[in-house]
């Protein structure tokens, strides 16, 4: 399934991102092009000021002069005055040329209307524009007209566009170069981006699957043994009866524990975790949770100590029944797996504007590797399989009630064996 999701969702980021770029570069690239059209037509207008000027200032016209111009400017040039061809045109034999010059000519009379009517002895004028040939050839094209008396000189002036469309599309080229190799680029941290974004998501479906998996497997051993023990029921004597009643009673019991501590989990997942702060004296609540579990300290033979300051503790802000269950959680957790004989201690101390609420055993300890894991949903150490009442789930629920407090939790060796867990609560 989420094979199907990651590669949508890599096709719609990619695609629109895509179409975004796309969009930007032909924008821009029309935005250059037609810059340079226009440049290069500027270009040819400037050049054409220069040869009036220079036609305007000359007697006489030569060859040489008309042929420096047509290498020097790649241009072709065919003149006219008073509408007989120069002896310079016949240069070219071809007749494609002619028809080239004819139909220039052509164009320029149907599509411009100009009269020389200037009161001076001399007036010149040119226009420039674009002509295409009938092999769909384009040409910058100028027509210079120069009037002195009764005399008419007209030169046609003829600039491929050859030149500047190689430009264009070696420009082209490079811009779908680097689109290519953006794009490329961008489908691969789409990839990536996606996968990393599904990610949590992927983990967070795998956790409530084996949640509810690992919840079943705890749920069933209990109602097994009260379904072994009613079938027991039906057929014992009536001396024996009570007994199977306190142990159906006793694992009722723990699937109620169970099923509540999957709920408060449950709670804290839907972001609907209850916390009801108030000013709580936190030394108060530490020493009833010592007098809780005193006489199950004495029935498993372990010594269990408190350490209060002797200085007043300003309260602290926070859940009195939440943190009663964190304590709760530790304390049971020390006691159980703490060997007869042991010692257990809970202690709390003020420290740069934080309460450490710090609970000693010398248990059977907690290996570095599994330090992290056991604040996970249903996991408990190798050595602890065998403690009977422990879901695993304690330890979570400790971890997702200080979170909600915006406080810390973590384990670390007790020196001599056992472990340390230390909660850090803010004063405000």
């Amino acid at each position: 399934m989420f094979k199907k999701v990651h590669f949508r969702l890599t096709l719609m980021c990619g695609g629109i991102t895509t179409l975004i770029l796309v969009i930007m570069t032909l924008g821009y690239l029309y935005i250059s092009e037609k810059n340079l059209k226009d440049t290069q037509l500027l270009s040819f207008r400037n050049n054409m000021n220069t040869v009036t000027a220079n036609l305007e200032q000359q007697s006489v016209i030569t060859h040489e002069w008309l042929s420096k111009l047509e290498d020097n400017g790649k241009y072709m040039i065919f003149l006219m005055d008073n509408d007989i061809p120069f002896l310079f045109n016949s240069r070219s034999t071809h007749a494609d040329v002619e028809e080239l010059y004819t139909a220039a000519f052509a164009y320029y009379r149907n599509s411009f209307s100009i009269e020389m009517t200037a009161p001076s002895l001399y007036h010149s004028i040119h226009t420039e524009f674009i002509f295409s040939s009938a092999s769909k050839e384009e040409y910058y094209a100028s027509v210079i007209t120069l009037e002195k008396g009764k005399n008419i000189l007209q030169m046609l002036v003829l600039s491929p566009l050859t030149p500047v469309k190689e430009q264009l599309f070696n420009q082209r080229l490079l811009f779908l170069g680097i689109i290519s190799f953006v794009l490329i680029i961008l489908w691969i941290l789409s990839y990536a981006f996606t996968k990393i974004l599904l990610r949590p998501i992927e983990e967070n479906r795998k956790n409530q699957i084996q949640f509810v998996a690992s919840a079943s497997h705890e749920l069933r051993t209990p109602l097994a043994v009260i379904l072994s023990c009613l079938e027991s029921f039906k057929q014992a004597p009536e001396n024996k009866k009570e007994t199977f009643l306190n142990i159906i009673e006793s694992e009722s019991r723990r699937m109620s524990t169970l099923v509540d501590d999957m709920l408060d989990l449950s709670r804290s997942d839907n972001h609907s975790f209850s916390i009801e702060k108030e000013s709580v004296e936190l030394d108060t609540l530490l020493l009833n949770s010592y007098e809780a579990f005193e006489p199950m300290a004495k029935e498993k033979n372990l010594t269990l100590s408190i350490y209060l300051p002797e200085a007043a503790l300003p309260l602290c802000i926070c859940d009195r029944n939440r943190i009663r269950q964190v304590t709760a959680i530790l304390l049971h957790n020390a006691v159980s797996y703490t060997p007869a004989g042991g010692t257990v201690s809970l202690s709390l101390h003020l420290k740069k504007k934080h309460f450490f609420i710090t609970v000693i055993d010398t248990g059977i300890g907690i290996p570095d590797d599994e330090k992290e894991k056991i604040f996970h949903r249903f996991y408990r150490s190798e050595k602890s399989r065998s403690a009977k009442g422990h879901f695993g789930l304690g330890l979570c629920i400790a971890s997702e009630i200080v979170k909600a407090h915006n406080g810390t939790i973590e384990v670390i060796d007790t020196p001599g064996g056992g472990s340390t867990f230390k909660v850090r609560l803010p004063v405000l």
